[in-house]
């Protein structure tokens, strides 16, 4: 086998799946995560920018530069391994050192992102997170002091993952200094690879989290907007059976509505699209961690079932609503189409009545003018009869006034068929 005989995209796709490897990580270390997502949609969102935006961060260090085309970046800035990743609607920044502050969760480790360099990123942060990765004390249940002191107890979740191999846990919460908190203890002993996909996961859970979260405004604007159409198009449906009411006006109102609609629907068609897709993942990534209950605690997978699963319904139940009314203005269009077709027919009906009645009046006079013909032509057939046999009428003794009084019935007679046989043969 030559290289010929490869497709040209045969290492490129084979090398994709191996693009992105977990982070290698020993506890105790920590980690500092920021996704920043650009106003834009994914279709003219500036890539550019952002690749741009790394660079700028990597100067600032003296670390290694990306390809030109790079859409992900692993490298060392200063004491720090730095992490960059770009997706479809946004970029991520994750950097990892050893060791541990004093101070849990001190706001000065997300110093390696410096504020204004955050504040000239080409998107807005929509993530930002603290990870704090330490050994499993010798008595586990300890750890609940702990979570207490570091989490609001009323919205905390924590679970032992990987078959006991850790326990992870946070409240979901922004803190005053505006950092998400992670805290993940593992026991002694455990794998690099398998604290760092532990980290990566949940910093997946809460950037697919936030991101599926912002269909949820766009289901608030839009259930409101549905709420103001919903009775506009219930009295256009009712109108459909008024007699009042005229055809073209319902219609002129009908397709204000469902042009409304319509522009609504391609307006949020994406952001619900992606938003479905955000959640799934963000189920599938709590599911890969395996939890189980830790001192009682409710898990991330409960967390998520009675804060987060009401708004994906309510963003679902606002695009189900919205396909509901596009399709009954749809209906109601096609009643409507029903409505002037009858109209029409009716129309049509009085019409071709009215041309019957026109027809019968034509026909009647028709053969008024016929016998008035008959009459006529007899008239002037008679003296043309007169003049021809009045030599033949005195011949035999009669006057003038007898020949044509003799001409006459004879001849309105002759007139008459004939005038009958034209308009037999005609017909």
């Amino acid at each position: 086998m030559t290289p010929n005989d490869d497709h040209p995209l045969r290492y490129a796709i084979t090398n994709e799946l191996h693009a992105r490897p977990f982070p290698s990580l020993e506890a105790p270390c920590h980690a500092v995560y920021v996704a920043f997502k650009q106003p834009s949609n994914a279709a003219n969102r500036d890539r550019a920018a952002d690749l741009k935006h790394l660079q700028a961060l990597l100067d600032r260090h003296g670390g290694a530069q990306p390809r030109p085309d790079a859409t992900h970046y692993s490298g060392e800035i200063g004491r720090r391994t730095l992490k960059w990743e770009s997706h479809t609607e946004f970029v991520t920044y994750s950097a990892f050192a050893p060791g541990l502050e004093e101070r849990p969760f001190n706001p000065v480790e997300a110093a390696v992102f410096p504020p204004d360099w955050i504040a000239d990123a080409p998107g807005k942060r929509l993530v930002s997170a603290l990870v704090r990765v330490d050994l499993l004390p010798a008595e586990p249940a300890s750890l609940s002091t702990l979570f207490n002191d570091w989490f609001v107890p009323e919205s905390l979740a924590c679970a032992w993952v990987l078959d006991g191999a850790a326990v992870i846990a946070s409240d979901f919460r922004i803190d005053p200094a505006g950092h998400m908190r992670f805290a993940v203890f593992v026991r002694p002993g455990t794998s690099p690879r398998r604290v760092g996909r532990i980290v990566q996961r949940l910093c997946e859970i809460e950037t697919y989290k936030a991101m599926s979260m912002l269909g949820l405004g766009r289901a608030r604007e839009l259930t409101a907007r549905l709420n103001a159409l919903d009775p506009q198009l219930s009295a256009l449906v009712e109108d459909l059976t008024s007699e009042t009411a005229t055809a073209e006006h319902t219609l002129h109102a009908l397709l204000a509505v469902s042009a409304e609609l319509e522009s609504l629907a391609v307006k949020t068609t994406f952001r619900f699209g992606a938003t479905g897709a955000y959640e799934a993942i963000v189920m599938q990534r709590i599911e890969v961690l395996r939890e189980t209950r830790f001192e009682g605690r409710q898990t991330f997978s409960e967390f998520m079932m009675r804060r987060y699963d009401p708004a994906m319904r309510t963003v679902k139940s606002a695009e189900a609503r919205l396909g509901q009314m596009a399709e009954r203005a749809n209906r109601a269009g096609e009643l409507l189409r029903t409505r002037v077709d009858v109209e029409r027919s009716r129309q049509n009906q009085l019409l071709l009545e009215s041309m019957d009645k026109r027809a019968d009046l034509q026909l009647r006079l028709q053969h008024t003018v016929e016998g008035l013909s008959v009459v006529a032509i007899s008239y002037y057939a008679v003296n043309l009869a007169s003049y021809a046999l009045g030599p033949l009428a005195e011949h035999f003794g009669y006057g003038h006034g007898a020949a044509v009084a003799i001409l006459t019935p004879v001849v309105i007679v002759a007139m008459w068929l004939a005038m009958r046989r034209i308009r037999k043969g005609m017909h």
